[in-house]
């Protein structure tokens, strides 16, 4: 797979910085459910809090259903025995 290199004048024309590009990419594509929180964030460079406080502002809601809910019951459950 290539990479994409986007020039500094492409970037100066979007009034854009390679950091605020990123996040925008990120969140995009998190949104669209192509990356993964972790991925997301990874790209977008940023640490998790930090990353969901971008979306939050973006009005992009975090991907939770209830498989998520159920594996995050079953993970307590389990960390409640081993005490």
């Amino acid at each position: 797979m290539e990479d994409l290199i986007i020039s500094g004048e492409v970037l100066a024309q979007a009034k854009i910085s390679p950091q605020a590009l990123r996040i925008e990419i990120a969140a995009y594509l998190y949104d669209k459910e192509r990356l993964s929180m972790g991925q997301a964030r990874r790209l977008a460079g940023l640490d998790l809090i930090s990353f969901q406080k971008e979306l939050a502002k973006r009005d992009i809601y975090i991907h939770y259903d209830v498989e998520d809910f159920l594996s995050d019951i079953e993970t307590l459950e389990k960390l409640d025995k081993d005490k």
